[in-house]
């Protein structure tokens, strides 16, 4: 009996160590600050319904998301584009599998200072603004100004996703106002009258004016359609195959609960 009490003591003792083991690794998020909302507050509410879960949150832009999950200084790279074939490459060099997971979509909104009359523009207009071609609103119809150009950084996951979908790949003025991240363009835009700008879905506010594009104006329901002609996913991207926490992690994001949040977030949820 008394063998029988110590090897049961020794098992408590062994559930007490191992009972929180599923949480006993941290999980690092790093990249794009589009994504940066999402990740915080569905990693906020999970470690609120999890108490042993750990998981950090920071941002940087998609490409330093990515490159950090290449050198395993990260777990899951957030990222507003999708991964270029030169960074699988890099991945599969540093002993690397990057899984995709689309957690969201969002639409890239153009957007300008409260105090501008314009409140719509094609595609085209967006591109010659931002190349340069046009570069004063009274060649708009606005009022006469220089146009003051402001964009992301290229270590950002939206500033690829605006040259692909308005930019045809054509490169951004000289003198544009390159910033780090969405909120320091919104910023900028919300100080300058003269000036246009891009940001995701999530960080548009009061501050700051959305256009329509093409005749469609920015919403949950014309980038749900595809209506909306910029419109891009956003990613989570795993090394390999999740698993433990990072597993439970990105499950709830792309679950009910998460995807509630994404929308809370301004986003637009895949459910």
């Amino acid at each position: 009996m008394k063998k029988f009490a110590i090897l049961m003591a020794a098992g408590l003792i062994g559930l007490s160590v191992s009972a929180p083991a599923c949480f006993a690794e941290k999980v690092v998020l790093a990249g794009s600050t589009t994504v940066l909302p999402i990740a915080q507050k569905t990693a906020e509410v999970f470690m609120d319904n999890n108490p042993g879960a750990d998981i950090t949150v920071r941002g940087g832009g998609s490409s330093v998301g990515i490159a950090a999950m290449i050198d395993g200084t990260c777990d899951i790279a957030d990222a507003s584009r999708a991964i270029k074939d030169t960074e699988i490459q890099k991945a599969a060099a540093n002993g690397r599998d990057p899984v995709a997971h689309i957690v969201a979509m969002d639409g890239i909104v153009v957007v300008v200072n409260n105090s501008n009359p314009i409140s719509k523009l094609s595609k085209e207009q967006v591109k010659d603004m931002f190349t340069g071609k046009v570069s004063d609103w009274s060649q708009l119809g606005g009022n006469p100004g220089k146009i003051v150009v402001v964009s992301r950084d290229t270590s950002s996951g939206t500033f690829e996703a605006f040259g692909e979908l308005i930019m045809d790949k054509e490169k951004v003025r000289s003198d544009a106002l390159m910033q780090a991240s969405n909120q320091a363009v919104s910023t900028v835009i919300s100080q300058t009258p003269s000036a246009i700008g891009y940001v995701g879905l999530g960080y548009v506010t009061k501050e700051i004016k959305p256009l329509s594009i093409d005749g469609v104006m920015p919403s949950r329901e014309t980038v749900l359609s595809g209506e909306y002609p910029v419109t891009r996913p956003l990613f989570m991207y795993s090394n390999g195959k999740p698993k433990g926490l990072a597993k439970e992690y990105l499950d709830f994001v792309k679950s009910k609960e998460g995807q509630k949040i994404v929308e809370e977030q301004g986003y637009v949820g895949l459910k």
